[in-house]
């Protein structure tokens, strides 16, 4: 188990270093330097530049250049936003928090949705509930994220004004109101969103679930234990349950890249001010630092959360462990 997850790390921090280097390459073909990047470099004079170039080392080879950044990126440090004057790790720092809540919450409502319908429509195909719900989760994922984001927005927002169009909350709210209130007010802007993702997600989630459901009821000892007198409600939960999550909890790590597109789309839809619409603003922009910075930490994010589904999933299926331990 220790080997494995030695090199699980290894894997992980090898897709960093693979990020940082493209990031670096992006900072090399971007127009302009970090002469002219951050908004005082504008009004600099040529010799100004030429000057600060040799400070920053441009004029070193690419490989010195290299080690250099990754070094820098090491120890936190990646460099100034052109288009914010600020250090690229202040201004992703504003807008990580908001990114975290709307996919942490719209990951949870999404494995909780596909768990609970997989689940049910494996373990009771017969139900009209369970195949009706699985019908319309799988439409939901048939729509791209753009058009049922729009769509909710139409609806619950336009038309019926039962929730906020966008934002992150109500500016009178943050201003004035309580602790109470203003978390009140974010969860009522966050529904939209979060709900867009969410039902774009489970989908998938429902259908990996439902074989699992289905090929764990066929093993032998769910068979014994039914013939024993094992009542179904028990027998779904000790000796179904479990080891059909394995295979939804590595689904979760293999959907993180995609989770990170779609939250670009939704956050730049609902103008929730996060890290997708930083992106967005900064590739319009020609930010090449700040861009740079957000591949870093998105790949860096992607690599940890695959690692730790990994951990999750041998966790939750004894076979996997049992491989681990007595490699063939």
């Amino acid at each position: 188990m220790r080997v494995s997850i030695i090199r699980r790390l290894g894997r992980s921090v090898l897709v960093v270093l693979l990020a940082t280097t493209a990031s670096f390459a992006l900072l090399r073909v971007a127009p302009g330097d970090a002469t002219t990047g951050s908004v005082e470099g504008r009004g600099r004079t040529a010799s100004e530049r030429t000057a600060l170039a040799e400070q920053l080392g441009l004029q070193q080879p690419l490989p010195v250049q290299l080690a250099r950044y990754v070094g820098d990126v090491l120890r936190g440090r990646l460099g100034i936003s052109s288009s914010e004057g600020r250090p690229v790790v202040a201004v992703i720092g504003d807008a990580l928090p908001a990114t975290v809540l709307l996919s942490g919450t719209a990951l949870l409502l999404a494995a909780l949705l596909g768990v609970s319908v997989g689940t049910l429509h494996g373990w009771r195909p017969e139900r009209r509930s369970a195949r009706l719900a699985a019908t319309l989760l799988t439409a939901g994922y048939a729509v791209p994220e753009v058009v049922l984001g729009t769509a909710l927005l139409a609806v619950f927002a336009l038309q019926t004004g039962l929730f906020p169009a966008g934002g992150l909350d109500d500016p009178l709210v943050a201003l004035t109101g309580s602790t109470l209130a203003r978390w009140r007010n974010r969860g009522w802007h966050l529904v939209l969103p979060a709900t867009a993702l969410a039902l774009s997600w489970s989908a998938v989630i429902v259908r990996q679930q439902r074989q699992a459901v289905r090929a764990a009821a066929g093993e032998p000892y769910v068979q014994a234990a039914r013939a024993r007198g094992v009542t179904p409600l028990r027998l779904l939960l000790r000796h179904v349950l479990r080891p059909s999550l394995a295979g939804s909890a590595a689904l979760l790590g293999t959907m993180l890249p995609a989770v990170a597109g779609g939250t670009i789309v939704v956050e730049s839809l609902f103008s929730w001010p996060g890290m997708g619409s930083l992106l967005v603003r900064a590739v319009t922009l020609r930010d090449a630092p700040l861009v740079a910075g957000i591949v870093i930490l998105v790949s860096a994010a992607v690599a940890v959360g695959s690692l730790l589904t990994e951990l999750l999933v041998s966790q939750l299926d004894p076979r996997l462990r049992s491989a681990e331990a007595h490699p063939s």
